[in-house]
């Protein structure tokens, strides 16, 4: 409830979407954040787990994980000066007030000074954890797991940055670090010996000047105890704080990116008094194939993974069965899942838009989802792997009538024509182009970008083993849609052209002026690059002229760049490679190319908006470290051979050199077919960028995509009833 100084789960929901995952293969589930006090929340969207009706819900979430075979842990969260309190009250409804070891603010507080916790404020927040452990063991947890990474309060406590006491609490890292210790001691005492203690410790704060290698070494050591006296039965290794000026999840860090420091905290485990405890890396991996490579090290004990069971709840049964060509990958874009969930906003997939929707929009339980209980099944007709999905359509064939025609197999189309499969429905998808994935196939040539392929490759397989009618490089006619019960008008759009002619931009028509999804899938010479336009696609052609396309000398880079230790053997042997698109047709050779031989230009505006929140910083601080010109406030007046003439934010004509310029000034709605459906009289739905062309929002096409199949065919067939 808005305002409230706890929310309370959606019980019915968050059942659903663990459950959902546990069946998928999922063994064991941590929660996200569950508060243990009224200051420990992140936002008003966060429930404290003692807090009146929590338990209640909880207890019905662990019950639907326990009934689907899995095992789930309540992480245990303290916000501490990372809260953001605009608006939110406290328990006795006065403004909620964020707190932290240090009055030491951060740049998206606004502002706001943290207040200092007292020494009695300590010995009370300890207790609060305790108490939390308590209420979430008597909710039904099997573990519990606390948060002590990702700059949130025990990382904070520990940090001579944010750790400014000098009393029983700070002063020293001994006493720095006297804080967490405390509290998984009063956790351990909390739960008993039979309960296990996961804690998540900042493995590299990646902050400069905060805890050091050895700080990091000397805590995780006493964290896990003794054999006397054991406290964590399991070490969870996190990376990075919010203000850290290194990007640790996005799609431009390379896979893998982070093991090197699992294996230095694995490593100080090794040489603990409790040698045996289990360490678990994090971070940036999309591909259990990688997963098992670095587990076959022996250096680190398990990968948790997070974002890849967004995109794909049975990711874990599809690798098992080794149907990694059935994987839906995560791209690492963050739009609508880390972005959102930084502003409140309900937390769902780019490429999975029913993540979070179990309840209200169902599968059957007999469709695409029951992965696990066919891992040991015999070797498919598709080859020699041991699982396949199972075909309802082929069951059923006529049965169900024509069912979905999804014209265009763009982020919309794929999502319209999957879920309709996946349902049971017949669907038949028209693609203009000789492959699906429309803007994301487009997207993935773009470095860092290469999981965007392999998450089409995915759900193009999917297509093909439901049955689906996939038909590449026909262009429908509205003949070809008369007969079904419903059709996705899913055509996208195409780049818009600037006017050369009176009132436009002379010199708009000349033969190095191109538009951006021609400089993609072509490339373009040697030479000077001028970009028009400096939205979200002119940042990607950027990005794609001067980074390396080879994962393994992109990472190589991105290591040097930011001083870090990467694992090469690692890094850029990832199956995420084999996904990258085909080098351009025309000039294969010609990236990267220097930065300062490319200039980003916009009228009005900033750089690169419409990035989500946690991606555009990073693109544009890559852009800026290449030596890459970004113009704002900018008119064009001529493009001639060789240079662009335009007035800068100051009013100076200047000549900005331009061998080639590229046009990324927008895009234009595919249209023509809704009317005469509509005049005809078939139920049809116009959706993504072909309903609304203004900004390039992969987010807003699959859900509408979702949401039209689910309107135009709701349901399942007969005999596929819905779990």
């Amino acid at each position: 409830m808005p305002g409230a100084w706890s929310a309370v789960p959606d019980s019915r929901a968050l059942a659903a979407f663990y459950r959902e995952r546990v069946e998928g293969g999922a063994a064991l589930v941590v929660t996200g954040g569950l508060a243990v006090d009224g200051p420990g929340r992140g936002g008003a969207d966060y429930a404290v787990l003692t807090a009146p009706g929590v338990g209640e819900a909880l207890a019905e979430v662990t019950a639907a994980v326990h009934e689907a075979g899995g095992r789930i842990a309540a992480q245990l969260f303290h916000a501490g000066r990372y809260a953001l309190f605009s608006e939110v009250v406290g328990e006795s409804g006065e403004p909620a007030e964020a707190v932290a070891p240090s009055p030491v603010p951060w740049r998206a507080a606004r502002g706001a000074v943290p207040r200092e916790l007292t020494h009695d404020d300590v010995l009370a927040t300890v207790e609060h954890f305790a108490d939390a452990a308590r209420v979430a063991v008597a909710a039904g947890f099997d573990a519990v797991e606390v948060m002590a990474s990702e700059g949130y309060l025990l990382n904070q406590f520990c940090s001579p940055l944010t750790n400014l006491r000098d009393d029983a609490w700070g002063g020293d890292p001994v006493r720095r670090r006297a804080f967490p210790l405390a509290v998984v001691r009063a956790v351990r005492a909390a739960v008993g010996p039979g309960v296990p203690v996961l804690v998540r410790v900042s493995g590299d704060d990646l902050m400069p000047g905060s805890s050091t290698p050895d700080d990091v070494a000397a805590l995780v050591r006493e964290l896990v105890g003794t054999p006397d006296e054991p406290l964590a039965d399991a070490v969870n290794v996190g990376v990075g704080w919010h203000e850290s000026t290194v990007p640790t999840v996005q799609s431009a860090v390379p896979h893998g990116a982070w093991i090197p420091v699992a294996e230095r905290v694995a490593a100080a485990v090794r040489t603990s008094a409790r040698p045996d405890v289990p360490v678990i890396a994090s971070n940036r991996f999309t591909d259990l194939r990688d997963v098992e490579t670095v587990l076959a090290r022996g250096t680190v004990d398990a990968v948790a993974l997070a974002r890849p069971f967004l995109a794909d709840p049975a990711v874990v049964a599809k690798s098992l069965a080794g149907r990694f060509d059935l994987v839906t990958t995560c791209l690492g874009c963050d739009q609508a899942c880390i972005d959102r969930s930084l502003v409140g906003e309900r937390v769902s997939c780019l490429v999975n838009p029913r993540a979070g929707r179990e309840v209200e929009l169902p599968l059957p339980a007999d469709g695409a989802s029951t992965f696990a209980e066919q891992a040991g099944s015999a070797p498919s007709k598709r080859g020699n792997q041991a699982w396949s999905v199972r075909n309802p359509l082929a069951r059923r064939g006529a049965e169900v009538g024509r069912g979905l025609a999804v014209v265009g197999g763009g982020p919309a189309g794929l999502a319209a024509a999957v879920d309709v499969a996946r349902r049971g429905h017949p669907v038949t998808v028209f693609e203009a182009r000789e492959v699906l994935g429309g803007q994301l196939e487009l997207a993935a040539r773009v470095p860092g970008k290469e999981d965007y392929a392999a998450a089409v490759a995915g759900l193009t397989a999917e297509l093909d083993e439901l049955g689906a009618d996939v038909r590449l490089g026909v262009r429908a006619r509205v003949e070809d849609l008369v007969g079904f019960d419903g059709v996705v008008v899913a055509t996208g759009v195409r780049p818009r052209r600037l006017d050369a002619g009176p009132g436009g931009l002379p010199g708009a028509d000349l033969p190095h002026v191109v538009d951006y999804e021609t400089a993609l899938r072509d490339g373009m010479p040697a030479g000077s690059v001028a970009i028009i336009g400096g939205g979200g696609v002119g940042v990607d052609v950027a990005t794609f002229l001067v980074e390396e396309h080879d994962e393994a000398a992109r990472a190589a880079r991105f290591a040097d760049r930011f001083g870090l230790e990467l694992d090469m053997a690692l890094v850029g042997a990832g199956h995420g490679q084999r996904w990258a698109a085909p080098p351009p047709a025309r000039f294969p050779t010609a990236q990267p190319r220097p930065g300062g031989q490319v200039t980003v230009l916009r009228r009005s505006g900033k750089i690169g908006t419409g990035i989500g929140v946690t991606s555009r910083w990073v693109v544009l601080g890559a852009l800026r470290h290449a030596g890459v010109q970004m113009l704002t406030g900018v008119s064009y007046t001529r493009i001639r051979p060789g240079s662009l003439e335009i007035v800068d934010a100051d009013g100076a004509a200047r000549e900005v050199p331009a061998d080639t310029v590229v046009v990324c000034a927008g895009q234009e709605a595919v249209t023509g077919l809704a009317g005469e459906l509509d005049r005809l009289g078939v139920p049809c739905a116009v959706v993504g960028g072909a309903r609304d062309s203004r900004t390039l929002d992969a987010v807003r096409a699959t859900r509408e995509g979702l949401a039209a199949a689910r309107a135009l065919l709701p349901g399942t067939p007969p005999d596929n009833s819905a779990r």
